[in-house]
């Protein structure tokens, strides 16, 4: 009767029952998996109530402030919460850090000097960080203060090359930054464990490299984060992982206090650091986020074990696959053309609570090298911890499908993109 009435539901809200009928069993098979996921998510929960616990949060921290933000004992609260959760020294939290590619450039930036050369031992970076390094021309780029770049990419087998991360580390390498991550490349995500060993590797080569974690799509995935196996410091943003959904805006650097001073004197000016920057009544749902985010992120999680598990099925290359542990949010699918791709995120858009009328075309957004086509009726504007889907369209035309605040608004979600292409042809069920 129960199961009748939501497929009715269901129906009505566009999905067709032959879709329902091959997706149920597909879902059943991962109980248990999803189970596991809870307990990953309660204990991410109790990390989180201790250390607000611990730093006496009361409703006086919620208090606005304005102009320089002198004496913010909200924001400086939120800060030690973030050092106390990532077990870190320091943090810098803050709702003037605009994304993540914002608070990865100031923490760049900070400790970086001319001369200095930064490494990327994964690979290329995320797209949007090409600019900011230098790798592609840029107004302001690092490389325009004589910050040089060095890469060496991962092994086929999506192993770190140790043979070549040791020939390029020299007396001028300053800072290595390790992308957690996929990003829109075709590599798997790293375990916090893989990570640890990574950079214990690159530290027995010369000690004195900051290794920096790009976080972001990570966070509260694991029972541990980077800062936890020797990252110096750890990035990410607050409309992504830790934001819960309710954060309007912001993002994080935690790490060593050296490292995290350094990022704030960037973000502010020299000699101000931390000690600015009003919070303009945003505590409040900056800590609120943060207390959600372990369920937030594990209804994430389980969107992108059933994505995978379906387009599985259906003979479409997914990476991570079906069975394998999760180390971020992201779910990549290759659909084999652009309008598969198209009508994939058509489906997400339809599924979205704001603007599901609306239809997603590719277009050339700045920081990309081709058109990119992004899905994502959200809240917060460009969240990505709310259910989204966004792509290259360009061979071999992977969508990268993240997010849901609830796991079962991230099960409508895959349902209606399935939809979509179910009504264009492009899928057989």
């Amino acid at each position: 009767m129960f199961t009748e009435e939501l497929n009715k539901t269901y129906r009505a809200m566009g999905i067709d029952q032959k879709i329902l009928d091959y997706t149920q069993e597909i879902e059943n098979k991962l109980n248990e998996r999803f189970y596991h996921i809870d307990k990953i998510a309660e204990l991410n929960q109790l990390k989180v109530l201790k250390a607000m616990q611990d730093n006496r949060l009361s409703d006086v921290h919620f208090s606005a402030t304005t102009g320089y933000g002198y004496n913010d004992i909200g924001r400086d609260t939120l800060e030690q919460v973030y050092a106390d959760i990532f077990h870190a020294e320091d943090a810098l939290v803050r709702p003037q850090l605009m994304s993540g590619t914002h608070a990865l450039t100031v923490a760049l930036a900070g400790n970086l000097r001319p001369g200095d050369e930064i490494l990327s031992p994964v690979g290329k970076p995320y797209d949007t960080l090409e600019g900011v390094i230098g790798i592609t021309e840029s107004k302001g780029s690092l490389a325009e203060y004589g910050i040089t770049y060095s890469q060496v990419d991962l092994l086929p087998d999506g192993g770190f090359d140790l043979d070549g991360i040791k020939a390029v580390i020299n007396s001028k390498t300053k800072l290595a930054t390790i992308q957690r991550s996929k990003g829109y490349a075709d590599r798997p995500t790293l375990s916090v464990a893989q990570i640890g060993e990574l950079i214990k590797f690159i530290k027995a080569q010369k000690p004195d490299i900051i290794c920096m974690v790009d976080n972001c799509y990570g966070e509260f995935v694991e029972v541990i984060e980077p800062t936890d196996v020797g990252a110096d410091l750890c990035v990410g943003s607050l409309i992504k992982n830790p934001g819960g959904g309710i954060a309007p805006t912001g993002g994080y650097i935690v790490g060593k206090t050296e490292y995290v001073e350094n990022a704030a004197y960037r973000l502010s000016a020299p000699g101000l650091g931390k000690e600015v920057g009003a919070t303009l009544g945003l505590n409040a749902p900056l800590f609120q986020g943060l207390f959600l985010a372990p369920c937030v992120v594990s209804n994430a999680v389980k969107g992108a074990i059933y994505a995978a598990n379906i387009y599985e099925s259906l003979g479409y290359p997914v990476l991570p696959n079906g069975s394998e542990d999760r180390y971020d949010i992201i779910q990549a699918v290759t659909l084999k053309s652009a309008e598969a791709v198209i009508a994939f995120c058509e489906g997400i858009q339809a599924a979205a609570p704001v603007d599901s009328y609306v239809t997603p075309v590719p277009w050339g957004m700045p920081g990309y090298t081709c058109d990119v086509i992004m899905a994502a009726g959200a809240f917060v504007q460009g969240s990505s911890i709310e259910l989204s889907a966004d792509a290259p369209i360009k061979p071999p035309y992977t969508v990268f499908f993240q997010g849901g605040l609830t796991w079962y608004h991230a099960k409508y979600g895959i349902l209606m993109s399935l939809q979509k292409m179910f009504e264009k042809g492009l899928v057989d069920i």
